[in-house]
């Protein structure tokens, strides 16, 4: 059966959190690194479907095959870590502490930030033929998202930084379910399907993504958008960040190990006999 219980693949889950706990700072990184630089990738290659189609739902369908590449390739993302490394330091895994997780948060988001950072810098270079000429269509298309997703939110002010926030949380509900689902099956074609829906879900709804906009928003300064690395930090990702922290460890990681890997009591089954003299009785 290419199909885990729950029990079993939420202990794959602590597991899974524990070796990047006690993963080297060099092999972190490097795996952090990649991870953001493939869903950078797909993020572009969305945004280029959704301008050359004008069907948003096409780009969203398509997005996920980033993220299931680096899925398979043993890459980490941010969102992911959110979820997975603290079931670790909660189960009271043996030198797991809390230091080490934030150690582990802080080097994966270095090495995200570090690969999504390349491929803007490389998308710039392609959609303006080396800043030679104006972005085409695309870039054009990034540089909107930037504007319309930091200063669009503070035209609001506090209704915008909330909005923003609960964007961030229901994004990695959705993310950090695709992590899980992958966990559910040992084939590679059902961790696919698992993962794909949750992100797509995540992808067309608009929801907020830290690494991905990693990409989006550095691009999108390099392509003239009218807004500032402050309105990015701002009214971005810094809120983004822990939008995607809380609803990876809320919704999805407490959860399911507070219900799969520490049950509550279970109720008394009734016995036969009680079972049968209920029976009399209401008769």
């Amino acid at each position: 059966m290419s199909y885990l219980k729950p029990p079993e693949f939420v202990a794959k889950m602590i597991d899974a959190g524990e070796a990047k706990v006690f993963m080297s700072a060099r092999d972190t990184v490097l795996r952090a690194y990649m991870a953001g630089a493939i869903l950078a990738l797909a993020a572009a290659f969305a945004v280029t479907i959704t301008v050359e189609t004008g069907q948003p739902l096409v780009g969203a369908l398509l997005f996920p095959v980033g993220f299931c590449m680096l899925y398979l390739l043993g890459f980490d993302l941010l969102t992911g870590v959110f979820t997975l490394v603290p079931l670790a330091w909660i189960d009271r895994r043996p030198g797991v502490r809390l230091r080490s997780v934030l150690r582990n948060w802080a080097l994966v988001f270095l090495g995200n930030f570090a690969g999504a950072l390349t491929v803007a810098l490389m998308m710039a270079v392609i959609v303006t033929f080396a800043f030679t000429v104006d972005p085409n269509a695309v870039g054009q298309k990034l540089g909107a998202i930037g504007e319309s997703r930091t200063l669009g939110y503070a035209a609001h002010g506090a209704a915008g930084m909330l909005t923003l926030f609960i964007r961030g949380v229901l994004c990695n509900w959705m993310v950090s379910t695709g992590v899980v689902a992958a966990m559910i099956s040992t084939s590679v074609s059902g961790m696919v399907i698992g993962m794909w829906m949750p992100i797509l879900v995540f992808f067309y709804m608009g929801f907020e993504h830290s690494v991905v906009n990693m990409f989006l928003f550095p691009s999108g300064l390099m392509l003239h958008g009218k807004f500032s690395i402050a309105d990015y930090f701002i009214w971005n990702e810094i809120p983004t960040v822990l939008g995607n922290l809380v609803g990876g460890i809320t919704f999805v990681g407490l959860t399911l190990y507070a219900t799969h890997a520490r049950t509550g009591a279970a109720r008394n089954r009734p016995t036969r006999q009680n079972t049968n003299m209920r029976t009399k009785v209401t008769v």
